[in-house]
């Protein structure tokens, strides 16, 4: 038997609280995507490069240029 829902169910006032704020309309809704998308980037970027540098430890110029240069 399905569930049905309530009109004042804890899920239905945030989804409305969520579309009033952000799809209702289209400059907040775009600024969201855009905001959302370089916070995304951001936190992609800075994740492989963490992972890559912890693969590569000891392989790059960072951590081997004391050897080879002079100041």
């Amino acid at each position: 038997m399905p569930v049905k829902s309530n009109n004042g169910s804890v899920a239905n006032k945030f989804a409305r609280a969520g579309y009033n704020t952000i799809v209702k309309r289209n400059s907040i809704f775009l600024t969201t995507i855009f905001v959302s998308a370089f916070a995304a980037e951001m936190v992609f970027d800075s994740v492989s490069d963490r992972i890559w540098d912890n693969l590569n430890k000891g392989r790059q110029w960072k951590d081997i240029s004391a050897k080879y240069t002079t100041e």
